[in-house]
C-alpha cells in the first residue's frame, strides 16, 4: 500500500486528473489531499469530481475553514471529532458563500454549490497520521508520518496545536520570524502545504527527511506534487497554464 499525499490543488482539477492517471493507483492505495482544493483555480467542482473518484480523503485548509466557519460547520477539534451533524439543506447560495481565506473566489455553478459545502463536510480534520490508516506504513526508515495543511508549532503534538495553527501557520512570532519547519525538533515525518515554492521544501536533519512542503504552486504556473512517505517517492505533473498571480 501506498498513500499518495497531494499539495495544493486550488481548483485544478485537469492537473489533478492527470496527477492521479501518473500515480497508477491500485486498490490499496490510498489518497490524501493536504488542503486547499477548490480556491483560486478554474474548476472547483471538477476538483471534487476526481477526489470522488479515486476516493480521496482531505485535510481541512485554510480555504476550507473559512467557508465551513461561514456555516458553523467547522470544527473546534483539531482531529475534526466534535464535527457538527452533516447538513445538506442550504438556501440559494451567492458567488461570496464559497469564498475562502481573503475572500479568495471559488467558482462553482449555483447548481453545484451546496453539493460542495456537503463535500467539504467529508474531511478528515486538520491533520492526519499514518497510524489513522489501516495497512499504511511508515517511512522507508521507519518513522511514522503526519501530514498537516499549514503547519505544526513548536514542541506540540498535531493533536495539541489549534486549529488555526495546522490550517494557517507559515512563521512563528519569535527573532527573525522563522518559518516553522525551519525550527521543527520532532522525530516523526510532517508533510505539509499552505507555503507556495517552485521545488519542495525539504528539511533534513542529520540526513534525515523531518519536514517536506508539497506545494509547488499548481495554480500560479507550477507543478502538483504527490509524495508517498512509504515509498520516499515524488511525483509531478506540470500546470497547463497560470490561473492566478501569486
Amino acid at each position: 500500500m501506498a498513500t499518495w499525499l497531494i499539495g495544493d490543488i486550488h481548483g485544478c482539477a485537469a492537473e489533478l486528473a492527470d496527477l492521479c492517471d501518473r500515480l497508477e493507483l491500485t486498490e490499496d492505495d490510498r489518497v490524501l489531499s493536504v488542503g486547499d482544493l477548490f480556491h483560486r483555480g478554474p474548476d472547483p467542482a471538477g476538483v471534487m469530481d476526481v477526489l470522488r473518484e479515486v476516493g480521496a480523503d482531505f485535510i481541512l485548509g485554510n480555504h476550507e475553514l473559512r467557508v465551513l466557519e461561514r456555516f458553523q460547520l467547522d470544527p473546534a477539534a483539531s482531529d475534526g471529532s466534535d464535527r457538527p451533524a452533516l447538513r445538506t439543506d442550504f438556501p440559494p447560495l451567492g458567488d461570496d458563500d464559497l469564498a475562502g481565506d481573503g475572500r479568495r473566489a471559488c467558482i462553482v455553478a449555483p447548481e453545484r454549490r451546496a453539493e460542495v459545502l456537503a463535500f467539504l463536510q467529508g474531511h478528515v480534520g486538520y491533520f492526519a497520521e499514518s497510524t489513522d490508516y489501516a495497512g499504511a506504513g511508515p517511512t522507508r526508515d521507519g518513522r511514522p508520518w503526519c501530514a498537516v495543511h499549514a503547519g505544526l508549532p513548536p514542541g506540540r503534538a498535531p493533536g495539541q496545536a489549534r486549529p488555526t495553527e495546522l490550517a494557517c501557520l507559515r512563521r512563528l512570532p519569535q527573532r527573525g520570524n522563522p518559518f516553522w519547519y525551519e525550527v521543527y525538533a520532532g522525530t516523526n515525518l510532517i508533510v505539509f502545504g499552505h507555503t507556495p515554492s517552485k521545488i519542495p521544501r525539504a528539511r533534513r536533519v542529520n540526513g534525515r527527511l523531518v519536514t517536506l512542503g508539497i506545494d509547488t504552486g499548481c495554480v500560479y504556473g507550477g507543478s502538483l506534487t504527490a509524495y508517498a512517505p512509504e515509498l520516499d517517492e515524488l511525483r509531478q505533473v506540470k500546470a497547463r497554464k497560470a490561473y492566478a498571480a501569486l
